[in-house]
């Protein structure tokens, strides 16, 4: 035994010093540095693609302008600007150049373009154009150009609206034109720490940090090879004496350790309840996903895939499945819990149940909304539809309204209130969903001092200067969701102008000046039906209450709430009668007005002097 050990130490020596010499040759030969384009220098975790194992991320600078790569077959998009020392990219595909000049048909199989996953690279969609994916059989228009051809199907892009009803036969697909890239925390503090960052399967995180483990190596080398022969030696035969005397005092041979080890595997799995909600197995999900079938995803959250789900007793459910387990996530994932097992409301998304926390991967099963989301009926893939009507689009807004309002009444600060986390049901009724962002909000406390977190385009500004988060940031972030659903504009859109990129600043401008035409959709009839018009101009007007930039100056939420009902219960055909009546009293006053004026009763008086003269030849 004791030879054995000292071999193996100075085989697991001899190993670590060829690792050393061989890491350092590598790390000789990757640049720790390069220029590229018009943006200048780029480190690690980027590289060129001549050097694509020195990095995470390869950017291509032969082409006129710097490009950088989603994946190792693309798609490929242009760097626009860079940001935070080139750490931080905004990427575009305006042009379309990567679909036209490639043949990349592989883009295209599915029915939904899917960013990459990584735990050290974030990618966040900006902006969406709709290309149409037709079968080799449509007989297209030739004013309409095809940007792609494939086996079986080809791409075609319009730029007119009224094209629409060409592409009936057609299918849209959402394609990225802008995109934001940036490190992600872990793989930041890794990279700043000298580390390099490095995914594992099922979406786990490691930072290598090179320098700290040669060091610790050579540390370990040092003070380890001349007492790490005669230690491991005496606790390997410590070791051994020791299992040998508790397995004989127990009486335990090696098929009693298989059934007290499953035994304890049961006890982590088949706990009843957590927080008062039910404990699914992960047998048990895996199964009702199909394996966590990929046709089966729903949508990408910023934490976690949801996927379509059907349990044995009939259920249908949404499950969410957590990028990686880590301590973030998990605090997450009980916060999540905690405050949907204490939550009851029509218009919150129910919790049916999770996995213990011992489980191998945290899930979270909710009741399965079918309808989408309300951005994807404003903007979205089901847009074109035009199944929000403006009767549709206000109750939404009245029922998550009542949501948000029994939050507060809750206690519970959502945190994250946008389009994409309202769910939509058949009937077009609102569920409230995605509650990990959400804190609890001590009665006796008038703000909770913490980092900013949410989504860029609703995240109130007071909370992302002072780091005081109140329940005014919800009615901040809703108030951009009142915009949208008056406008079916997206929150955030690099199309617009630079200081009109944010939603919230567009409408802000147009609500001072009372252009409401310019922020109404037409379609909802602003300029045909007087209902419409009156109550689209009076949500424009809560919602800039809702936007101001000081939270002191925006209403509370239960106040909006009530300022929404009395919207829609207001009797416009009275409101409408007695405006026509004072347009009728003001014309008739200017009239007569205009009948005593000295200018009118000069023009009478020189009138019949010149008519009188005639009369008397």
């Amino acid at each position: 035994m004791a030879s054995a050990s000292v071999g193996l130490i100075f085989l697991v020596c001899n190993f670590v010093v060829l690792h050393l010499s061989a890491e350092e040759e590598k790390e000789h030969v990757c640049p720790s540095t390069f220029q590229c384009g018009e943006f200048g220098t780029y480190s690690y975790p980027f590289t060129t693609a001549f050097n694509p194992r020195c990095g995470i991320c390869v950017i291509n600078c032969t082409d006129t302008f710097p490009t950088i790569g989603l994946s190792s077959t693309g798609p490929w998009y242009r760097i626009k600007n860079t940001f935070s020392n080139n750490k931080s990219f905004l990427l575009s595909d305006y042009s379309l150049q990567y679909v036209a000049t490639s043949n990349r048909c592989h883009v295209f199989q599915g029915s939904t373009f899917h960013l990459p996953k990584s735990t050290s690279l974030i990618f966040t969609n900006l902006h969406n154009i709709t290309l149409w994916k037709c079968h080799k059989t449509f007989n297209r228009n030739h004013s309409v150009p095809r940007i792609l051809a494939c086996p079986n199907f080809s791409i075609y892009h319009s730029n007119h609206s009224d094209d629409v009803t060409s592409f009936l036969s057609c299918k849209p697909f959402q394609y990225p034109l802008f995109l934001m890239l940036e490190l992600s925390d872990k793989c930041s503090r890794c990279v700043t720490g000298g580390g390099r960052c490095q995914d594992l399967k099922n979406h786990k995180f490691h930072c290598i940090n090179k320098r700290k483990e040669r060091r610790k190596l050579r540390l370990l080398l040092g003070l380890g090879i001349s007492g790490g022969i005669i230690v491991v030696t005496v606790l390997g035969l410590l070791f051994w004496c020791l299992k040998k005397v508790k397995l004989r005092s127990l009486g335990m041979g090696s098929g009693n350790i298989g059934k007290q080890t499953m035994r304890m595997k049961t006890n982590i799995e088949g706990s009843k309840v957590y927080f008062s909600v039910p404990v699914f197995s992960y047998s048990e999900l895996e199964e009702a996903t199909n394996n966590f079938d990929p046709t089966r995803e729903l949508g990408d959250g910023g934490f976690g895939t949801v996927y379509y789900g059907k349990l044995v007793d009939g259920r249908e459910v949404a499950v969410k499945r957590l990028y990686e387990r880590n301590c973030r996530q998990l605090e997450l994932y009980m916060n999540e819990i905690e405050i949907l097992a204490c939550l009851r409301h029509q218009n919150l998304v129910t919790l049916y149940g999770c996995t213990s926390r011992r489980s191998r991967e945290l899930l979270l099963v909710y009741e399965y909304v079918s309808n989408g989301t309300v951005a994807d009926h404003l903007n979205g893939e089901q847009s074109i539809c035009g199944t929000l009507t403006w009767p549709v689009r206000m109750r939404i807004a009245i029922e998550t309204a009542t949501a948000l309002s029994y939050l507060h009444a809750s206690d519970v600060i959502h945190r994250d209130v946008k389009t994409q986390n309202i769910l939509l049901d058949t009937n077009f009724s609102v569920k409230v969903a995605d509650f990990g962002l959400s804190r609890l909000f001590p009665m006796d406390v008038t703000h909770i001092s913490t980092a900013p977190q949410g989504t860029p385009g609703y995240l109130d500004p007071e909370y992302h200067q002072c780091y005081q988060l109140t329940d005014k940031s919800d009615v901040y972030s809703f108030g951009v969701v009142l915009v949208e659903l008056i406008s079916s504009l997206p929150a955030v859109d690099l199309t617009r102008k630079e200081d009109e990129i944010n939603l919230s600043y567009y409408a802000m401008k147009r609500i001072q000046c009372c252009a409401f035409d310019e922020l109404v959709d037409k379609r909802l009839g602003f300029d045909s039906n007087y209902k419409v018009k009156r109550m689209t101009t009076l949500v424009a007007e809560l919602a800039f209450q809702c936007l101001q930039h000081r939270k002191d100056f925006r209403p509370s939420m239960d106040e909006v709430l009530e300022t929404l009902k009395r919207i829609e219960s207001a009797d416009y055909e009275v409101r409408k009668a007695a405006e026509e009546k004072e347009e009728n009293d003001v014309w008739l006053l200017r009239n007569m007005e205009n009948l005593q004026s000295p200018n009118s009763a000069m023009y009478k008086w020189g009138s019949s002097n010149s008519i009188t003269p005639t009369a008397s030849r």
